[in-house]
């Protein structure tokens, strides 16, 4: 079994307005790094569509509504100051956390290791009722509870590394104790959540806080001191990565100083514990990242590692 890559041209036909960062540039340069000869091994395949009942097991009906009857005929719908629609949203969005779910399908009927989902629009900010930060659905929330759902996976776990906490996955995972999230993002910084003092109704929800400025030492020291024994006390049977590379040194969207080597450790370790807790079963989909050559580079590192695995 060789990992699995997961995309479709529909993530691209999701459009922003002239500027805006998380734009379809982005998942060129994320395909386009994975073209690399090192990569010719990946197994790949094109995302089908979520279903509303994938959907409806982390959003509200109204909410699944809204985005997949709200597109625009042309031009844009705002919804917010950040995350806005484009004819073309709806069909991206449900490719996206289609990718998600069939990541798991793959996986957990023994043709894929692990996989890559190379998507957009992202999801780790979205909540049950709100799109928000660049996100419609929570495609990595999505793609958990139909593992839980579908497979019988008892205790699955999201890893979030993007340099912004992911409000949507905690305020879906925090009340229930089968359900784990850990983040290491940069704080104070947008949405605004993930203090440390926030740990979930049975300590499942950890907040690995960073100050701006802070490098591979902080990063590497709160992951491996904070996120891996929490992780390790919770028993996954079921590793999800939220991969925001957005915490690179050369991203404009925030100050942390890490580089692609950072997301290749933290990635590689992850691996690791799944191999020896979790039949090796992870899923990682793409969540944050605007400077494209940094983007480019950390995916590289982050698919290599997860290449690596025994």
């Amino acid at each position: 079994m060789d990992t699995l890559l997961v995309s479709h041209p529909a993530c691209l036909q999701h459009e922003v307005p002239d500027g805006h960062p998380e734009c379809p540039d982005r998942l060129r340069a994320v395909l386009g790094a994975l073209e690399a000869e090192e990569f010719a091994l990946l197994m790949r395949a094109t995302a089908p569509l979520a279903t509303e009942e994938q959907l409806e097991r982390v959003h509200s009906v109204a909410h699944i509504r809204s985005m997949l009857n709200g597109e625009p005929d042309e031009g844009f719908r705002r919804i917010d100051a950040d995350t806005c629609m484009s004819p073309g949203s709806a069909q991206a969005a449900l490719r996206a956390a289609g990718a998600v779910v069939y990541a798991v399908d793959e996986i957990m009927a023994g043709h894929a290791r692990n996989a890559f989902c190379a998507i957009r629009p992202p999801g780790h900010h979205a909540e049950p009722d709100t799109a928000m930060g660049f996100c419609l659905f929570n495609n990595i929330a999505i793609g958990a509870l139909h593992a839980r759902a579908v497979h019988g996976i008892k205790r699955p776990a999201v890893i979030d590394f993007d340099v912004h906490h992911g409000n949507g996955t905690q305020a879906m995972f925090a009340a229930d104790p089968g359900l784990f999230y850990a983040s290491t993002h940069q704080f104070p910084l947008y949405p605004g959540t993930g203090e440390a003092g926030e740990r979930g109704v049975s300590g499942n929800i950890v907040n690995a806080c960073l100050p701006e400025g802070a490098g591979s030492d902080e990063f590497r020291h709160v992951f491996f001191e904070m996120v891996m024994p929490a992780l390790t006390q919770f028993d996954p049977d079921f590793i999800f990565i939220s991969a925001g590379f957005d915490g690179h040194a050369g991203d404009p969207l925030a100050g942390l100083r890490l580089t692609e080597d950072d997301f290749g450790w933290a990635t590689a370790e992850l691996v690791r514990y799944a191999e020896d807790h979790c039949q090796a079963r992870v899923v990682s989909s793409l969540e944050g990242g605007y400077d494209l050559g940094a983007l480019a580079s950390s995916t590289r590192a982050h698919v290599r590692a997860l290449q690596c695995s025994m």
